[in-house]
């Protein structure tokens, strides 16, 4: 059982009808199972109303299938438009996800809809916390001041969340906070830039919040996270040496190179020393998975397997070659990892042949690599070696057109899916999604420092990035033997901001692989399009259903919602070129 965190039961009832399209005399009614706000004024109300905006956070409001567009790892957004992953399944299984991979998508998209409401709705609930706050201030005042203060930090930090999330995404999104009413909120434009909002809703985070966990509850917000975000911010506005002074104090005097790689993903090793902004997953009380990974559920094993299900999210070939290290063992930053490509046993044809392919020990990678994917040959978790077919999802009469691998960092060991899972439901499990962690912010930090000239102190980061990931134990074959021969140095030095701007951007893709940040990061970096390009001829060349995958300008951002143009009759405008 998880101890010291954030309960993330439905302890209220909020409304979840989005902000757009409601009509007043319905929201004056009190719908069944919910709650006035006269049931839920004071301290009581107001704490529980601030849990109902943490709710969020998980991407889902309620109902355990059809979140996936808002998942807290972006996924779907984040990666599998990316050179990392693959939407995998079978292709007439969720189609409107492989036209986001492909960057075909078209405004009724419901993965569209389901991100925009699901975030606008944890929007709404840290406006009523903040609304609701305020009435106690102004009147009875159950709340004493120094709560009042960590209260509206957590509503605003939270709050900031949801509409980054929102602006990475849409960028031209309507603003309402907890002054807008109802009737108001229905016709506000998204007109304006929100980009000043957010960082004001930071800065009261970062001046309110403690700097550490309230009460020591997992889960919570503090201000290291608020901090990290706001230098996030800045970085997308390029702001780098402010960026830089925030990143720094988060990072402090910490070393990564003491905090296991792999502990970021055991589900016995949460709230550990490297989790900043955390979605907190729990199987509910009765058994129910509302509370859980239900966005990323889908992702992982599917057939033969101790899970079962659902085949989606595969990581790329390219991702998997990138992974290769050259004779120094460092990365190949001028792409020549594509050379004689890794593929594992997706090219053969001949059922013999398949059955009889054996793993190449020989090959040199980064062991990362194997603590992010799942290949054939190589021990996955404690379920046995991962045999490849039986274990994916083909389509029908065919390999799987996703490719050979599988993610595994969304998996739990089977050993603890009686405590972790869901009852008959083993692929929804209680393991928290890291939003936020310290190699991210050590990296950002490192990028901060390439482009400001300080390649000696970009170089620190970088290496303490390796330096924990050559301690990464070697995963191993049914034979016990090492898989491959692993290893990853550090760089000597950064001769010049070209070669440290390529090695600290290989390494946040190394690093943070099937986290969703690759998809954003290639936006703001201004090279999506020739990175897009030049991953769809690779993979493509291998998997020639991803060869036709093409980014344009306008990709940078996804069509609002129809759905929410229509209901905000007017008032919302389409992105150009949807």
């Amino acid at each position: 059982m998880k101890k010291r965190t954030i309960l993330l039961y439905s302890l209220l009832g909020l409304t979840t009808l989005g902000i757009f399209g409601c009509s007043k005399g319905f929201l004056e009614k009190n719908p069944q199972g919910e709650l006035i706000e006269e049931q839920i004024e004071g301290k009581k109300g107001v704490e529980a109303t601030l849990i109902g905006a943490y709710g969020i956070m998980n991407g889902n409001i309620n109902g355990t299938w059809g979140n996936y567009g808002s998942a807290p790892s972006q996924w779907i957004f984040g990666e599998i438009t990316s050179d990392n992953a693959h939407k995998g399944s079978v292709i007439t299984d969720q189609p409107n996800m492989n036209m986001i991979e492909s960057f075909t998508t078209i405004s009724s998209n419901d993965n569209l809809s389901t991100m925009w409401q699901v975030y606008y709705e944890g929007i709404l609930r840290a406006n009523t916390t903040l609304r609701l706050l305020k009435e106690d201030q102004d009147g009875s005042k159950t709340i004493k001041a120094d709560r009042a203060k960590e209260i509206e930090g957590e509503a605003k930090m939270l709050r900031a969340h949801y509409y980054f999330f929102l602006w990475r995404i849409f960028k031209n999104i309507p603003y309402v906070d907890e002054n807008t009413s109802i009737d108001d909120a229905k016709v506000v434009k998204n007109d304006k830039d929100v980009q000043p909002m957010i960082e004001n809703d930071l800065k009261i985070a970062i001046a309110n919040l403690p700097d550490t966990k309230i009460n020591g509850e997992g889960g919570r917000v503090d201000q290291r996270i608020a901090k990290a975000y706001l230098g996030k911010l800045y970085l997308y506005q390029k702001k780098y040496a402010e960026a830089l002074v925030l990143f720094k104090e988060v990072i402090g005097s910490r070393d990564i190179t003491t905090m296991p790689f792999q502990d970021n993903y055991d589900v016995n090793k949460e709230n550990g020393p490297e989790a900043l902004l955390v979605a907190k997953h729990a199987i509910n009380p009765d058994g129910g998975g509302d509370n859980a990974n239900v966005g990323d559920m889908l992702g992982g094993l599917n057939g033969t397997n101790p899970v079962g299900c659902c085949g989606f999210y595969q990581p790329s070939i390219d991702l998997v070659n990138a992974y290769k290290v050259d004779a120094n063992g460092l990365p190949m930053l001028d792409e020549s990892y594509r050379n004689n490509p890794y593929t594992s046993d997706i090219l053969l044809t001949d059922k013999t042949a398949i059955a009889n392919y054996k793993l190449d020990l020989n090959l040199k990678f980064d062991p990362r690599l194997d603590y992010t994917v799942g290949r054939r040959g190589v021990n996955f978790l404690d379920y046995g070696v991962f045999p490849g077919d039986a274990w994916l999802r083909p389509e029908e009469g065919s390999r799987p057109h996703g490719g050979p691998f599988t993610g595994i960092k969304t998996m739990i060991p089977k050993s603890q899916h009686a405590a972790h899972t869901q009852a008959g439901a083993a692929y929804v499990t209680d393991l928290d999604v890291n939003i936020m962690r310290l190699a991210d912010v050590i990296l950002m930090a490192a990028e901060c420092e390439v482009e400001l000239g300080n390649l000696p102190n970009a170089l620190k980061y970088v290496n303490s990035i390796r330096l924990r990931a050559a301690k990464l134990p070697a995963k191993l074959t049914e034979k016990g033997v090492p898989a491959a021969k692993y290893e990853v140095k550090p760089y000597l030095a950064f001769t010049s901001v070209d070669q440290a701007r390529k090695a600290v951007r290989f390494e946040r893709r190394l690093e943070l692989a099937m986290e969703g940040h690759r998809f954003f990061d290639l936006v703001r970096w201004g090279i999506a399009k020739d990175v897009i390009a030049n991953y769809a001829k690779f993979e493509g060349g291998i998997l020639p259903v991803f060869k036709s995958k093409a980014y344009a300008d306008k990709n940078a951002y996804f069509p609002i919602p129809q759905e929410e143009i229509n209901k905000s009759n007017g008032s919302l405008t389409q992105n150009p070129g949807y």
